[in-house]
């Protein structure tokens, strides 16, 4: 954590806020808390329930699911990484949002009626139903230590680091402060808490990256001599043009690509992630879990595909602007340049402290803040429902509802505590995005293999994918250690990066789930009448959700799934 902060010391500007600035800061904490408890407090119809306490007693509407999906999965490292990826590499990274609403159009449309069909709480309980114990003990494993890991100690690495450069007060005492704030509301209220702050906070965030956006557009308009104007973007061009960089605002580059991302590793690479984290990971499914209904739980995902399409002008573009403002001599950068280089982790931050006038700075601490704490406490929560579900409802089947609610507020204090304590370790990569996207590459593959085949094939077999779950995972785990130790080894040189080797793993552990499906294939599964089991929980047919109709007419998630798919292509159209 020393490390971090030194490092942040010496790229970034101190940021001096304002009375108003800390004000806002401070109101908001308190009110957000606040209404936390109180929507906890309001909707709790019977003391200690579980279903109440994990699920929100299955009242979540789709823009309350929508919104949550959203604030759950951006975090301060979205903010701060993005700004950087966007300075270096301009719209790349950009990839990682605009294909979330395709792999969220999956969530909806395939994935997200199994899971309410048969009444699950978690996800390792589907893949228990699906195939067996083995694979629900793996997902459970791998899904609280990828949440403690990627969701919350990622999380707070970035915003430890931001909000030190903005508040002037050292990273462990905002961590502290802000740990123990989402945890009261988190580990108190449940889902429900978490779901109807995340909603606030969804805007709150969007709120404040629009303001960078927007003041950035603002000065890039005009002339160096006179800036100021409308005319921003046609000079952002101009100002690339002049460079020869007018690659940055691509989203799809060609083999070869010095980025190290060409349009085929986003395609084959991304989805191999995406379905992992968006289908799989009990972080984000589990406000789907609390949908009132199936309808709900439908179009939730496809809502929130939509407001994925934000991230690129919010969070990215910005980092882009900074770039032009820089090279056109309208942004001053020295705090953060070393040896006449640069060092883009110091962007945003630098952003914040010239582009942003005295008073509106409060507003991006609480959207810094927001991001930070509505991730964490997504992953708090879901930490809690897979702790008291698949480990001590597991070996205590006749526990309490009471005492299931009060071990998974154990654990999700439990698990805060650990994750702060594995801040320092996480800062030994260049790029943090990029450090927790490659983690995400080894360990996503097996479970999107037996997911996926799990879903559209009844005859994987549940003995094939309880193999694949644990030697795929121990195959990628040391794929990883092998790449970290020697950087420059052969498996580094896989064009493509840690896209490609993700949908390199994720094709030999399905084509391993296939063949032990055929050399061990399930017996004839017992009927256990009003329950969803083994392959009655996959489609007859790839195409046979598509079949589901929709309460309305103009509601219906397949017509809605269809128009979020065409408005995707047509960006990706403009921005090839």
């Amino acid at each position: 954590m020393q490390h971090a902060t030194s490092e942040m010391s010496e790229l970034g500007t101190r940021v001096h806020l304002g009375g108003i600035d800390i004000l806002v800061a401070v109101v908001y904490l308190i009110g957000i808390v606040a209404i936390g408890l109180m929507s906890a407090w309001r909707h709790k119809k019977r003391k200690g329930a579980a279903d109440e306490y994990f699920l929100a007693g299955k009242s979540l509407g789709w823009a309350s699911i929508g919104l949550a999906l959203f604030a759950t999965n951006i975090s301060t490292l979205h903010l701060v990484s993005f700004a950087q990826n966007g300075f270096d590499t301009g719209l790349l990274n950009g990839n990682f949002e605009w294909m979330a609403g395709f792999t969220l159009v999956l969530l909806g449309l395939f994935f997200a009626p199994f899971y309410i069909r048969s009444g699950i709480s978690t996800l390792p309980d589907f893949l228990e139903r699906r195939y067996n114990r083995t694979c629900r003990d793996c997902l459970a494993f791998v899904s609280v230590l990828t949440a403690v890991v990627i969701h919350i100690a990622f999380a707070l690495l970035t915003g430890g680091i931001i909000l030190e450069e903005l508040l002037e007060i050292p990273m462990i005492y905002s961590l502290l402060v802000l740990c123990v704030l989402t945890g009261i509301y988190t580990i108190v209220g449940g889902l429900l808490a978490v779901v109807v702050t995340e909603s606030i906070q969804t805007v709150v965030l969007l709120a404040g990256a629009a303001l960078i956006t927007w003041f950035a557009m603002w000065q890039l308009g005009g002339t160096a001599e006179n800036p100021g104007g409308w005319d921003g973007w046609q000079n952002l061009l101009s100002i690339l043009q002049r460079e020869g960089e007018p690659e940055k605002l691509s989203m799809l580059r060609p083999h070869g690509d010095p980025d190290g991302m060409p349009w085929y590793a986003v395609i084959l690479g991304y989805p191999v992630l995406g379905i992992w984290y968006w289908c799989a990971d009990q972080t984000i499914v589990q406000r789907v879990l609390g949908a009132k209904d199936e309808q709900h739980a439908r179009q939730g995902p496809i809502f929130a595909g939509v407001l994925k399409i934000l991230p690129v002008f919010l969070f990215v573009l910005p980092g882009l602007l900074a770039y032009a403002l820089f090279v056109d001599g309208r942004l001053d950068l020295s705090m953060i340049t070393v040896d006449g280089e640069v060092q883009s982790k110091g962007v945003y931050a630098s952003m914040i402290t010239e582009l942003l006038p005295m008073g509106l700075r409060g507003i991006l601490v609480a959207a810094l803040m927001a991001a930070l704490m509505s991730t964490v406490s997504g992953a708090l929560n879901s930490i809690s429902t897979l702790v008291s579900y698949d480990l001590v409802k597991r070996f205590y089947p006749s526990v309490s509802d009471e005492s299931l609610v009060r071990a998974g507020r154990i654990a999700a204090a439990v698990a805060l505590c650990l994750a702060v304590g594995l801040v320092p370790a996480l800062n030994m990569f260049e790029s943090i995005y990029n450090g927790m996207a490659s983690i995400i590459s080894h360990v996503a593959p097996p479970i999107t293999a037996v997911l996926v085949l799990g879903v559209f094939w009844r005859g994987a077999s549940s003995r094939a994918a309880a193999t694949v779950l644990i030697g795929g995972s121990i195959l990628g785990v040391g794929v990883f250690t092998i790449n970290t130790l020697s950087p420059d080894g052969i498996l580094n040189q896989l064009p493509g990066g840690f896209m490609m080797m993700a949908f390199t793993l994720c094709m030999l552990c399905s084509v391993a789930q296939c063949v032990l499906s055929v050399l061990m294939p399930d017996a004839a599964p017992e009927k256990d009448d009003g329950v969803l089991t083994g392959a009655e929980l996959a489609w007859e047919t790839p195409l046979a959700a598509l079949k589901i109709p929709g309460k309305t007419k103009l509601g219906d998630p397949r017509l809605l799934s269809g128009l979020l798919v065409v408005v995707m292509v047509v960006l990706y159209w403009c921005f090839r």
